[in-house]
């Protein structure tokens, strides 16, 4: 056998091997997760998902929009699993018969932040204290007004708080955290946020954190498989596969293994209760 001859067939049984080795890493089925944005725009799951393709062959496309938005495009059949942020709408979600059960998967809070001047004088740990202030002073605040899981979270507080009138610098946006906290960032205003898309967000301006630590605050997230019985076409076994590993040892460890300048964003708690 010629040198040459040689050469050209290791080249091409390397080639076949780097060829067979690809269609090994490929996704063999792919699953639709409907989310919220906070999942998405805190870069959680350009750490998570990887992970979980890798564990099990299954690929994920994600639809992040809005916590109101994503259960109703689950409620249509649009999706195969629901990850999201409203436990009451969640709840209602799965006694409606669209999901089997609802799974805890892991948690964090939500923060106000505003100008660090702080105008209104919201400082301290009681969400009710502060937005009664930013009420009565009329201080600039940016909802995100999206049917959200922040955006509910918001009107619970405000109702708490007592507060009807809001001020007339209350707005809403109709948009992503990301962009909220942009007009809020520009516009030296308060805005309420999850904590994960606060770390993640570099365009803070004069923005900081001004009121945390408050029980009303904790953010709970949630996953549940779309019903085989009301939309038969859903992938429930690629579902079930992902609702399976994101409440397992490694994915939970996945998901508490996620920071940003060494701060974790999010803590899991499916085995807490």
């Amino acid at each position: 056998m010629t040198t040459s001859l040689f050469s050209r067939r290791a080249w091409a049984a390397a080639l076949l091997g780097l060829a067979a080795g690809m269609a090994l890493a490929q996704p063999t089925t792919t699953i639709t997760m409907a989310s919220t944005t906070s999942t998405e725009q805190s870069g959680l799951f350009g750490h998570l998902l990887p992970a979980f393709t890798k564990a099990t062959g299954i690929g994920v496309k994600v639809v992040a929009v809005g916590t109101g938005q994503a259960i109703d495009m689950a409620r249509r059949g649009d999706a195969d699993v629901l990850f999201v942020h409203d436990r009451p709408a969640e709840e209602k979600y799965v006694a409606d018969g669209f999901a089997p059960r609802r799974y805890d998967v892991m948690y964090n809070d939500f923060v106000l932040v505003g100008p660090r001047s702080d105008p209104a004088a919201v400082k301290g740990k009681d969400i009710g204290v502060a937005l009664r202030k930013i009420a009565a002073t009329n201080a600039p605040f940016i909802s995100r007004g999206d049917k959200s899981g922040t955006s509910a979270a918001e009107l619970r507080a405000w109702k708490d708080a007592g507060v009807q009138a809001k001020g007339s610098g209350y707005r809403e946006c109709g948009c992503g955290m990301g962009p909220d906290l942009n007009i809020a960032s520009s516009g030296s205003a308060y805005t309420l946020t999850d904590r994960g898309t606060w770390l993640s967000f570099r365009n803070r301006g004069d923005l900081a954190i001004l009121v945390e630590g408050d029980k009303r605050l904790f953010n709970q997230y949630g996953v549940m498989i779309v019903s085989p019985q009301k939309h038969p076409h859903v992938n429930v076994a690629g579902a079930q596969k992902f609702v399976d590993w994101v409440i397992s040892p490694e994915g939970q460890a996945t998901i508490a293994s996620y920071r940003i300048d060494g701060q974790q964003l999010f803590f899991p708690n499916a085995n807490a209760h």
